[in-house]
């Protein structure tokens, strides 16, 4: 994956490029792939979190959605090691695909699915694949209120269109959503519509930095590398439903005589001693609305999760 950072959307509806010496612009997938690539996935998945094993389904997860669930595994794995018996297997049905023509490789596709937890939220997942000899790996998900998922373009055949990573018939090229979102929980401004994972995650951090007893640093970076590049489809309207990635690390430091309390869920992710700081790491994945011309990013999901952790 690590050879597709600049490739993920760079095919417009109206041309092509060379990539690994393929000029055709094609579906990336059949339905009958995008079936099977869902069902391994959801296979390996229920079995990683039946046995908290994250070898189970390490290669069917890759991107941030990787990052998070193989993280996630580890560490409740670490906390009870004879598995889940309570289990109850994840179900996604009702899938329906967005499978955007595009040339070359990576090649990648949308899953819109309803599954058996959260209630009424969507699952919507991106599945992308490096090369023809590389299995199918779902990098994103998201939970998304059915009502709030954009109307996708379509073709007369019913293929999704790509957007260009440098769009600049959007508000936000998707390239840069990463470096917007980073700059906004820092200084704010008026990219991002309003909203949990925006005014109001950010009045949180900004309030949270003042704990007593403990100061609280934020690090925020985006994250465009790889399978962590951002793709997007375009939408009815001229828009875009984009989908990127985000590093975040979070810094406690204590004041003299102030002890640090270590949850449960970090120990097993932890390095080094917590004496008088620990560096908590995060990946967050997210999908937005991205509007054509001007206008304010909506975000429609975002999911983070703890990645690593460093004690000093």
């Amino acid at each position: 994956m690590a050879a597709s950072t600049a490739t993920v959307l760079t095919v417009t509806a109206t041309g092509c490029v060379t990539v690994h010496g393929e000029r055709e612009v094609i579906p990336s997938a059949t339905k009958a792939e995008a079936d099977r690539a869902l069902q391994d996935f959801l296979t390996a998945y229920n079995k990683a979190e039946k046995a908290y094993d994250p070898a189970l389904d390490a290669a069917r997860v890759t991107g941030p959605l990787g990052a998070i669930n193989q993280a996630g595994l580890k560490s409740r794995g670490a906390q009870k090691p004879g598995g889940n018996p309570k289990q109850v297997p994840l179900e996604l049905t009702d899938a329906k695909y967005s499978i955007p023509k595009k040339a070359g490789w990576p090649r990648w596709f949308v899953a819109d699915t309803k599954s058996n937890r959260r209630g009424d939220l969507r699952w919507v997942l991106v599945f992308t694949k490096g090369s023809k000899d590389q299995l199918w790996e779902a990098s994103y998900l998201n939970l998304v209120a059915p009502d709030k998922m954009p109307e996708l373009k379509k073709d007369k055949d019913g293929w999704a269109e790509p957007v260009a990573v440098n769009s600049s018939a959007l508000a936000v090229a998707p390239k840069n959503l990463g470096k917007e979102y980073t700059t906004y929980l820092k200084s704010g401004g008026d990219t991002f519509a309003p909203g949990d994972h925006t005014s109001t995650w950010k009045a949180f951090r900004d309030k949270n930095t003042k704990r007593r007893g403990i100061a609280v640093q934020y690090i925020d970076e985006p994250k465009n590398d790889g399978a962590f590049a951002p793709v997007g489809l375009r939408t009815q309207d001229g828009g875009a439903m984009v989908f990127f990635s985000t590093h975040h690390y979070e810094k406690q430091t204590a004041a003299k005589g102030v002890n640090l309390t270590v949850e449960p869920d970090v120990k097993p992710l932890l390095t080094g001693e917590v004496k008088q700081s620990v560096m908590l790491e995060r990946v967050s994945n997210q999908v937005v609305v991205d509007p054509a011309g001007t206008g304010k990013v909506t975000f429609l999901s975002r999911i983070q999760g703890l990645t690593g952790a460093k004690g000093e």
